[in-house]
């Protein structure tokens, strides 16, 4: 049996167990009066939740530019050309263009000699309308010797005082002159067939610069059985494997200006660089642009995760505390 304490003593013990209390209570308020309210744990937990997803999200893209870089497509998006030949004919090989990389521009010497090649063998048949004279300025030729290409032309112009046209040289800003001065005349003069404009050939069809490439160097003798009009051509990389368009590439049939080796694979190639071009003249320059805009956001959004992190969020997820001061007169 326990002894029975004074109620004396009871109550001195309960005086002191209560001023302990009040003293432990004002000893362990907080005295600081902003303090944020996500733990160490949680705020990892909370970027490595943001580093995963943001992880995710490149793999994703990156994975997309790259099929697409590959197949020239998106994935799961079909794609739209104004014209498909590899539905009816032999669909063209993949060729290492040196401008097909991310950072790569066109080769301008590549450039010069397929303008060669065009004006000495295309030209004949085929227009290039949407490019002027000084579209060769700074790319393939200089200006006097654009300037003296585009004088050796003659273009209608006028009227003059007397109201009537007059002929005058070719100047930078004329766009280079058809082959033809009307469509009847193209079809009379290639047996009913049109030729077309090569200005954006490459961006209008299926395959782009390997298409063209494989239809120039492609042409061949039908295999037995295969049935042919006489004024048509056999190629099994175009629609119906019959072409109006005869073979025009064979070995040294130009003469390069540097010296290069004209053999049919190299004049297909200059001439399919030089209409690239011409269908994307803006090609090196949007790349330049590109590289210096994916470096300006790469900073802008490392900027943007630094604020985010730590100057933001401790804002965003402070708590005000009020602490009143102190009872002094429970002492």
């Amino acid at each position: 049996m326990l002894p029975r304490l004074p109620a004396r003593s009871i109550k001195n013990l309960a005086a002191f167990a209560g001023q302990r209390s009040s003293t432990l209570s004002r000893s362990t308020r907080p005295r600081v009066r902003f303090a944020s309210t996500s733990s160490s744990s949680a705020s990892a937990q909370s970027f490595g939740s943001r580093a995963s997803l943001a992880t995710a999200t490149l793999i994703a893209v990156g994975s997309a530019a790259w099929y697409t870089h590959l197949y020239g497509t998106l994935p799961f998006v079909g794609e739209v050309h104004a014209n498909s030949p590899a539905e009816e004919g032999l669909h063209s090989p993949h060729y290492p263009w040196p401008h097909d990389g991310y950072f790569d521009s066109f080769d301008h010497a590549s450039i010069r000699r397929g303008y060669q090649v065009y004006r000495e063998v295309c030209a004949a048949c085929h227009s290039l309308d949407r490019i002027a004279w000084r579209n060769l300025v700074g790319v393939s030729h200089t200006a006097d010797e654009a300037r003296a290409m585009a004088e050796e032309v003659e273009y209608e112009d006028g009227p003059d005082d007397q109201g009537e046209m007059f002929k005058r040289p070719g100047k930078l800003s004329d766009y280079m002159p058809p082959p033809y001065p009307n469509e009847e005349a193209a079809r009379a003069g290639n047996g009913g067939a049109l030729p077309p404009d090569l200005s954006l050939m490459v961006k209008a069809r299926h395959g782009g610069p390997d298409y063209i490439f494989a239809l120039l160097t492609g042409y061949t003798d039908p295999p037995a059985g295969f049935e042919i009009r006489e004024d048509m051509n056999y190629n099994p990389y175009f629609p119906g494997n019959a072409i109006s368009m005869a073979r025009v590439l064979f070995d040294g049939l130009v003469e390069y200006e540097d010296g290069t080796p004209a053999t049919t694979s190299q004049m297909a190639k200059d001439v399919v660089t030089f209409l690239n071009w011409a269908a994307e003249p803006e090609h090196d320059e949007r790349k330049k642009m590109g590289i210096k805009a994916v470096m300006i956001f790469s900073v802008l959004t490392a900027l943007s995760l630094y604020v985010k992190r730590f100057k933001w969020s401790v804002i965003k997820t402070r708590k005000i505390l009020y602490n009143p001061p102190a009872d002094k007169s429970t002492h």
